[in-house]
């Protein structure tokens, strides 16, 4: 008897090359955010008591990566092109460094994701066009079983674990100082200008062919507010990341049962 489309998706062996190509959408979103700001993270020194007026760009790119990587938990927002040519993506994602998250993934054509994660929790509730592009001829069919609720399993289940890794702001971190950095022009320093009523300073250098312009807040803590991406390609797209609500608290509410469907119950029926 052939098996149903869910039970095809419940009881599948996730491979690496199927956390590739079935769930691209989670690591992409923070491996391309990551890669943008790398592209403006330099080696220079700065010290906490200069004025960032008075630093260079390379001074001011560096206190901005530092106070990236010290924040306990932030608001990640991308918008536009930051991978494959002619595919804009958006995510909107709270995350902290305990591995706490709530937002959602936008993937145009292939659909959107809404996630939530609390320590080694995962609620997933993906649209039908996800259904339809992860399940070719099935999707239509799980999507209406699961009739617009969450689906719930640990962070470790293969079918969540591309998800679990994107909201945990530690391994975000991480990928900020264990990545090479990306080939660029050196920073340019801008005058102070205003960004959504904030005194900035703006950063300006090209990678990889696009302009980037990283706006660094001038006054408290230094950090990284939005990364603006330039369209390069006739096929691409302009694209921002931007970072707020900086060491505030994730969202904690989580869905209650009669919106949820346990993944081991599911694997459970379809045996």
């Amino acid at each position: 008897m052939a098996r149903t489309p869910l039970a095809w998706l419940l009881t599948r062996h996730v491979t690496p090359e199927d956390e590739v190509n079935g769930q691209r959408f989670a690591a992409r979103g923070a491996i391309c955010s990551a890669a943008v700001a790398l592209a403006l993270a330099t080696g220079g020194t700065a010290h906490a008591e200069d004025d960032i007026d008075s630093l260079t760009a390379e001074q001011i790119s560096d206190r901005a990566r530092d106070a990236l990587l010290a924040a306990k938990s932030l608001h990640l927002s991308t918008r536009g092109d930051l991978g494959e040519p002619g595919a804009p993506t958006s995510m909107d994602l709270s995350l902290d460094r305990d591995g706490n998250c709530a937002g959602a993934m936008r993937l145009g054509k292939e659909g959107s994701v809404e996630i939530i994660k609390r320590g080694g929790t995962v609620w997933m509730k993906p649209d039908e066009a996800f259904w339809k592009s992860q399940i070719p001829g099935g999707g239509s069919a799980v999507a209406e079983l699961i009739a617009g609720r969450y689906l719930k399993g640990s962070a470790g289940d293969s079918m969540l674990k591309g998800l679990a890794e994107v909201c945990d702001l530690d391994s975000f971190q991480k990928m900020l100082t264990d990545n090479p950095k990306i080939p660029r022009t050196d920073p340019t320093k801008g005058k102070k200008t205003k960004l959504d009523g904030d005194d900035v300073i703006p950063l300006t250098t090209t990678s990889q062919g696009r302009k980037l312009t990283m706006y660094v807040a001038a006054a408290g803590k230094p950090y990284p507010l939005r990364l603006q991406v330039e369209k390069s390609r006739t096929d691409s797209t302009p694209a921002t990341v931007s970072f707020s609500d900086f060491d505030k608290p994730v969202p904690s509410k989580t869905p209650p049962p009669d919106e949820t469907v346990d993944l081991s119950a599911l694997r459970d029926q379809v045996g």
